[in-house]
Formats: structure tokens, C-alpha cells, sequence
């Protein structure tokens, strides 16, 4: 059989071919191999498929549903496989790889140290039992000022505690002045709240931080401000002529006035959050210039940004935020929140670059979060499949080990309530307020939130936790998933459990950029290697309510769960292990292991 592998690319719609070479045959089937020479394609997203001619003339395309392939009829636009061509114009950040990143709403955390309240603001000062300010309804306008006290300096007295568990990395909600507790609402970008301690606890935090490995990163909420802003100035709190007062304020042309000045484009509607055009030269310049808000706080020794809503940043505006960032510390990080596979991703009928080399370095990982909760609640692998099989392999092997691979954020539910499969289920929020996980929901979550986490901290990329989930801490939905620290309320258990995990991500450098091979997916267990560089590892996850059996050689060393008796290693229900082997990973099948 002759074949081929046809490549169009996305920009250009321009169409390659190149031949093929068949090598022979392997397990009944046929090899063939050939080689794109670099030179023919130019950075960008390109689509393919293969295709062959058989004996009787008629032409086959390959298809695939990410673990399968078959043979049907071509179709001129039907393409089954991704390729991104890249060029990366920066620095990669390292110090990153193999960490842990942990992830706080400043608020809630710890406080330490007088809090300066402000006069508008609520101070709860029961932050062991208070309860938060929640809206009649989802939806339903909400003040949002109530605080808990929870500052900088709060999170530099738990440096100790975060570093525990592995983590090279703090990622921060929003710290810029503004009048909410959540800080999404902007009001000055180029303060940090006094309530947090401003300015110079955020130095702080960042030089104790650096004493134990870890960089800091902020959240850039740069699609919109706060209608109580410098800059809109709506409740006129400012000392400056905002866009809402006034036509001629320096700012008018950053927002988009549909009849001034009650009507204006918003954030999903919010009149608190108005939108910005970051393309405007003196908006492009506030952020981005030489003394802008990225210059600041990239000179104050942050390790980089994750953005809000980053699908609603212009290309050109974050083609200049990783620039201007790499310009002043080459290995920042440069992270985007991006719900969907973010190696394709269309928003606002444009097809996004962001791993093209001159943007991210990846994104938050909620598909993998999905196929993750999908797996350890119902055992179904199709979400699982589709983030390993398809979405993993559209991402460039360099963005796969920058990925933020995550459980759960200030946006979700926790993962505690996740994992049990528990929702709203209808109920109000006076009822999701005090609602708990009964005895047996709990010890049940804590089994499958273990497994999960296992797989997370295992699979190529860095893996999040959002505080508290380490020590079982439960919530539904905004704000309920954003309540204070349980300092005296923690499961040891488990948090040591998210410990070791974090002590074996430090001692073995294949967590970094080790390659991936997934062995097996079924609805009762899982089994996958890393990789290349030092030691390899066997990842075996047993989900179903029978002890797994494996067979291994007398230099398998069992890292994490586990019971070994010579040869033979027992993994009991609803756990999963750890093992380095001595076989090379490219060798491994399952096989060879599966008893």
C-alpha cells in the first residue's frame, strides 16, 4: 500500500503531502514512518491525517477517537490528528517543574498583624465558624465587603506549613486595591490593598518566600476594572476624574460607552465590572510600558502572572504581557485561565495562539480537572481519555509539563464535595451554607480525593492545590468554596498524605519533563509510566473493589501504597501506588506487570 500524511494549516488553509515508507510488519499490522523536514512548516496550528491507497485504487483516511484507529473513506475536510509548530522566544520557567503549586484567596488564608479596616468594609473576626456574606440566589447582587482578616503577612507565618507539601510555587487571588473581598473589581493596579498590607508586605512575603524555594505569582485581572475604581470612578471614592464622571477624563476611551454614562459594556453583564479595550495606547501603555503595572511588580521579584478570562485579552496585548515580563525576569511564568483545550481554542471567531511560542507557558488544566472527577465518582473514562488520549497530545511537550493540572479553584466547587459527586442539588444557598458531607459521604470522598490527588501529582504537569482542599475542607459553590483556613480543624491524614506525595515530586526529577505512556484505562483501574530523565516510575491506581495483582522485578521499589511479597505487589481497593522500575519506559507494557 502506498500512503501519506496530508497537513493543512489552519492560518493559510495551504495543503502538504508527504510520502510514507512502509517498514514492515508488527503485530499483524503495518509500519510505516516518515519525516516532516522543519524547514517546510512555520509556526503555526496545523491539522493532518493519513491516508492510504489500497490494491483496489481507493483511498483511506485514518481516523481516530483518541485510543483507536480505523480506516474510512477520505474526505477532503475531514483532518483526525493536531500538530502545533512552535517557536519559543523565551526562557522556559524550570524552577517551576517538578513543584507543587499552591493556590490562596488572601482573605481566607491566615492573618496576622493589625488589620486596617476600612470604613466601608465588615471585619468577621470568627473565622473559625463565621459565615461569609452570600447572595439570596446564584446570580443575585451581592456587596461583597465582609472580610475575615486574612492578609500577606498571614500567608508568610504559614511558610513553614505551605513548604511542607511540596510546593515551589503561591499563587495569589487578586491583591491590587479594590472594594471587594475577592479584589476581581480592580480599583488601583498600582497598590496593593492596604487590608492585605500593602505594598510592602507583598515585598515581604516574596523575600521569605524566596528563603524556601518559592516565587510568587499574581492574578492579572486585566479585561476589567471595578466600576469603584480610579479609573471609572462611578462612586466617586477617588481623587481623579473617572470615565463614569466625566467625557474627559484620560480614561473615557478604555471602556466602551454605549450612551454616557449610564450605559457601557460590561463583564458578562455586571455593572461592577466594566469592561476595558487594552489595545487603547494609554491603556496598552499603563499596563505594559516601562513604568507600568507589569514593570512594578515583575522589579518586585514576583515569578509571573496567571490571567483572568484570558480569552478576552487581545493576541497583541499578550504577545506584550509575556515580553514585557520575560524582559525583566527571563523565567517568569506566564499562566491563562482557559477552560477548554486551550491548544485550538476558538473565542470570539478567532483561533487562539497561545502555545505558538510568544504567549503562555500553559494554562489552568480544567479538562484534565473534569476527566479526573468524572473517573473517581462513576468510573466513566471517556472525560478521562479525551484529556490523556487527545487534548494532552495537541499540547506541546514543553506546555505539558507547565500545565496547572487542577482539582479545584476559587471558581469551582470543592474538591471534597466534587469527588463524592455531590452538587447543588437544588438547594438553596441558606441551605448550602451549613450544608455538610454526612460521615460515611466523607470517608468515601477522602478515598477517591487520595487517588485523584495521586494522579494529579503523576501525570506531566505541575499540580495545583487550592488551600484547604489538603485538609478535607468542604463548600458548594461561590462563596461556600472560599471560606476561612480550618487551622484547627485538620485532617492529618490526609494532609499527610498530600505530604509524602509532595516529598516524592522533590526526590525524583522525572516529575519534570519525563515523558508519558498510558498502559491502561478501564472503569476499575488505571496504569501509566513516566519516563527519560533518571529514575522511571510505574503509576498504578486501582479503582475497583478487588486487590490489584502486579508482577515485578527484583529492582521495583515500592515508593507510595502498596504491599510486596517477593515478586508480586498487592495494591488493595480505592488506592494507588508508586513504584520505580528498571526497565526503560518506552519498553514498558502492561503486559509485563499486570499479573
Amino acid at each position: 500500500l502506498d500512503a501519506v500524511v496530508v497537513i493543512r494549516s489552519d492560518t493559510t488553509k495551504e495543503r502538504f503531502s508527504f510520502p510514507l515508507e512502509w517498514q514492515g510488519l508488527e503485530g499483524g499490522k503495518d509500519v510505516y514512518i516518515g519525516e516532516v523536514p522543519c524547514d517546510t512548516l512555520v509556526p503555526d496550528l496545523y491539522f493532518l491525517r493519513l491516508e492510504a491507497q489500497s490494491i483496489d485504487g481507493m483511498v483511506m483516511s485514518v481516523r481516530t477517537n483518541g485510543v483507536e484507529c480505523t480506516f474510512a473513506p477520505a474526505d477532503e475536510e475531514t483532518y483526525t490528528y493536531q500538530l502545533t509548530i512552535c517557536e519559543f522566544q523565551y526562557q522556559a520557567p524550570e524552577w517551576l517543574k517538578g513543584g507543587v503549586v499552591y493556590h490562596i484567596f488572601v482573605d481566607r488564608f491566615a492573618r496576622s498583624g493589625d488589620i486596617p479596616v476600612r470604613q466601608d468594609a465588615i471585619l468577621n473576626e470568627d473565622w473559625e465558624n463565621g459565615v461569609p456574606q452570600y447572595p439570596a440566589y446564584p446570580g443575585a447582587y451581592l456587596e461583597n465587603n465582609m472580610f475575615f482578616g486574612g492578609n500577606l503577612d498571614g500567608i508568610r507565618s504559614k511558610l513553614d506549613y505551605i513548604s511542607s507539601l511540596g510546593v515551589n510555587c503561591i499563587y495569589l487571588s487578586p491583591i491590587f486595591e479594590a472594594y471587594s473581598n475577592h479584589k476581581y473589581d480592580t480599583g488601583d493596579y498600582m497598590q496593593v490593598d492596604a487590608m492585605f498590607g500593602g505594598d510592602e508586605a507583598l515585598v515581604r512575603l516574596i523575600d521569605a518566600a524566596k528563603e524556601y524555594g518559592i516565587r510568587i505569582v499574581l492574578d492579572g485581572v486585566f479585561n476589567h476594572t471595578g466600576d469603584d475604581s480610579i479609573f471609572f470612578n462611578r462612586r466617586g471614592r477617588y481623587d481623579s476624574l473617572g470615565a463614569y464622571q466625566s467625557k474627559d477624563s484620560p480614561y473615557y476611551d478604555w471602556y466602551d460607552f454605549q450612551e454616557h454614562p449610564e450605559e457601557y459594556t460590561c463583564w458578562w453583564g455586571i455593572p461592577t465590572l466594566p469592561r476595558i479595550n487594552t489595545l487603547v495606547p494609554s491603556c496598552y501603555e499603563y499596563f505594559l510600558g516601562a513604568e507600568g503595572v507589569l514593570s512594578k511588580y515583575a522589579g518586585m521579584g514576583i515569578g509571573g502572572m496567571r490571567l483572568d478570562v484570558v480569552d478576552e485579552l487581545p493576541d497583541r496585548f499578550l504577545d506584550g504581557i509575556k515580553a514585557r515580563l520575560s524582559s525583566i525576569v527571563p523565567d517568569q511564568v506566564l499562566w491563562g485561565e482557559v477552560w477548554e483545550d486551550a491548544s485550538n481554542k476558538i473565542a470570539y471567531d478567532t483561533r487562539r495562539r497561545y502555545f505558538q511560542g510568544k504567549q503562555l507557558d500553559g494554562v489552568m488544566n480544567y479538562v484534565l480537572r473534569r476527566g479526573i472527577i468524572s473517573y473517581f465518582v462513576s468510573g466513566d473514562i471517556v472525560p478521562l481519555t479525551y484529556a490523556l488520549c487527545e487534548v494532552m497530545p495537541n499540547t506541546p511537550k514543553r506546555v505539558q509539563d507547565l500545565q496547572m493540572n487542577l482539582l479545584g479553584s476559587h471558581d469551582t466547587i470543592r474538591i471534597m464535595n466534587a469527588i463524592c459527586g455531590r452538587d447543588r442539588e437544588g438547594r438553596t444557598n441558606d441551605e448550602l451554607v451549613h450544608a455538610k458531607l454526612t460521615e460515611e459521604e466523607y470517608g468515601e470522598g477522602v478515598k477517591r480525593l487520595k487517588m485523584a490527588y495521586l494522579m494529579l501529582a503523576t501525570l506531566p504537569g505541575v499540580p495545583h492545590i487550592y488551600y484547604g482542599d489538603e485538609v478535607g475542607m468542604q463548600g458548594y459553590s461561590d462563596p461556600f468554596n472560599r471560606m476561612p483556613f480550618p487551622w484547627h480543624r485538620m485532617d492529618e491524614e490526609l494532609l499527610s498524605y498530600y505530604r509524602k506525595i509532595g516529598e516524592i515530586r522533590r526526590e525524583y526529577d522525572v516529575w519534570k519533563d519525563g515523558k508519558f505512556r498510558l498502559l491502561h484505562l478501564s472503569g476499575t483501574a488505571v496504569a501509566y509510566v513516566r519516563y527519560g530523565k533518571g529514575t522511571n516510575c510505574l503509576i498504578v491506581i486501582n479503582r475497583g473493589d478487588s486487590p490489584l495483582y502486579l508482577r515485578v522485578n527484583k529492582y521495583t521499589k515500592v515508593l507510595m501504597c502498596g504491599t510486596a511479597e517477593g515478586r508480586e505487589i498487592t495494591i488493595p481497593p480505592c488506592e494507588g501506588g508508586i513504584f520505580t522500575y528498571s526497565s526503560r519506559g518506552n519498553e514498558m507494557k502492561l503486559e509485563n506487570i499486570w499479573r
